[in-house]
C-alpha cells in the first residue's frame, strides 16, 4: 500500500518562506531529492508528486486550500487512493518547539493548529501520525504575526539542516516504520515516550 505525505501551509507568494509554510518546504526538499513531479491536481485540490522513496510507493500532497480547509485536500485523496489512516504522514509546524525540533506524535491534539484541526474534522479522526517540526517559540506578540511571519537570517541559515532531519524522519518512517522514526525525530526529547505513545493507538 502507498503512503501519503502531506505538508501543510498556504498557496501563494504571499506566505512563501514564512514559518507557517515549513511543511510545504519540507515535501518539496523530499520531492527534490527523489526526483518527484509537482503537478496541479485540481480534483484533489493540491499539488500532487507520486513516484518511489527508496523501495516504498508514496504519494506528495500540498492541498491548495489554505490552511484552515487542508482536510478537504486530503480527505479527496485517501479516498481515492485508499490510504490507510497508518499510511498517512502530516508536516507541520509547531510554534511550541524551538526552530528545529522535531516531534512525532499521533492521537494527539491539533494544538490549536488550523490545518490539522481541519484535517481532524475531514478524517472524524485524529488516529494518525504527524510529524511537528518546530518553528521557533514567538517573543511576546501576536501568534498570527509570528507563524505568518518570515524567518530571520540567521534562522534562515539553519534552515536547510532543519528540512534535512525532518526528510529523514519521513524516510525512517517509510522504511522501518512509525516507532524507529519516533526514535530518531523525538530523541532528547521531553515528549512521552515510544511506549506511551503505543499505548494510545
Amino acid at each position: 500500500m502507498g503512503a501519503l505525505i502531506v505538508g501543510l501551509g498556504n498557496p501563494g507568494k504571499t506566505y512563501k518562506g514564512t514559518r507557517h509554510n515549513i511543511g510545504f518546504e519540507a515535501v518539496d526538499f523530499l520531492a527534490k531529492r527523489h526526483r518527484l513531479e509537482w503537478k496541479k491536481q485540481l480534483k484533489w485540490k493540491g499539488m500532487v508528486a507520486e513516484g518511489k522513496i527508496g523501495d516504498d510507493s508514496a504519494i506528495l500532497l500540498k492541498p491548495l486550500t489554505y490552511m484552515n480547509l487542508s482536510g478537504e485536500s486530503v480527505v479527496l485523496m485517501m479516498h481515492y487512493f485508499h490510504i490507510d489512516l497508518s499510511r498517512l504522514l502530516i508536516l507541520v509546524d509547531d510554534v511550541a518547539l524551538p526552530l528545529g525540533q522535531l516531534r512525532i506524535r499521533i492521537n494527539s491534539g491539533s494544538g490549536g493548529h488550523n490545518g490539522l484541526k481541519s484535517i481532524e474534522e475531514s478524517l472524524q479522526t485524529n488516529r494518525y501520525p504527524r510529524l511537528r517540526i518546530g518553528v521557533g517559540d514567538r517573543d511576546d506578540g501576536d501568534l498570527t504575526d509570528h507563524v505568518l511571519g518570515k524567518f530571520s537570517k540567521t534562522e534562515e541559515t539553519l534552515l536547510p539542516s532543519v528540512l534535512e532531519r525532518a526528510v529523514q524522519a519521513v524516510e525512517i518512517w517509510l522504511d522501518e516504520g512509525l516507532t524507529s522514526a519516533m526514535n530518531f525525530a523525538n530523541k532528547g526529547s521531553s515528549t512521552p515516550s515510544i511506549g506511551e505513545e503505543n499505548e494510545e493507538t
